[in-house]
């Protein structure tokens, strides 16, 4: 076998060596060059992509921020609507039952002048019928007739009588 002959290996060495080496100063000329500008081309690109994505996060956070304090705000709005809505309901609640209030002591009032009107007028028609019963009964009594004066005079009488008699 030739290929493990000393002499022919060693000189077969030497060829492998020689054509490695002119391999390398190929792909060293020709090769690496547009490898390498395509990887520098490649690690700019990246580099761009992550300073991009950077200013991206910062502007996102930016943005974030801002939503997050314009939700507070809008938030704290809400709760001083809400609680102004529930203060003016308060409000008006209180103000009906102060109308009731005054509309309940108002017919109680007018209720009581009401009754204390009526009870005037039940004793004057009380007292009326009693002078006429009183007349009609004195009449009687005294069997003849009696002008209008008398009539009047004793209607008088009789009803100064009932009203002494009811104020003691």
């Amino acid at each position: 076998m030739p290929q493990f002959d000393s002499n022919f290996f060693s000189s077969l060495i030497f060829w492998e060596i020689i054509s490695f080496g002119i391999l390398l100063w190929i792909l060293y000329k020709y090769a690496f060059p547009p490898i390498l500008e395509t990887l520098e081309a490649r690690e700019k690109k990246i580099r761009e992509s992550i300073e991009q994505a950077e200013k991206n996060r910062a502007e996102s956070e930016q943005r974030l921020q801002t939503y997050e304090a314009k939700l507070q705000e809008a938030t704290q709005e809400a709760e001083g609507i809400v609680n102004e809505a529930r203060d003016q309901a308060q409000r008006l609640l209180d103000e009906n039952q102060q109308r009731i209030r005054t509309e309940t002591d108002r017919l109680k009032t007018e209720a009581s002048q009401e009754i204390d009107r009526e009870r005037r007028k039940a004793l004057q028609d009380i007292r009326k019928e009693t002078a006429d019963l009183a007349l009609q009964v004195a009449e009687k009594i005294l069997t003849r007739n009696l002008s209008d004066d008398d009539h009047r005079r004793f209607a008088q009488e009789a009803m100064d009588a009932v009203a002494d008699h009811q104020t003691n």
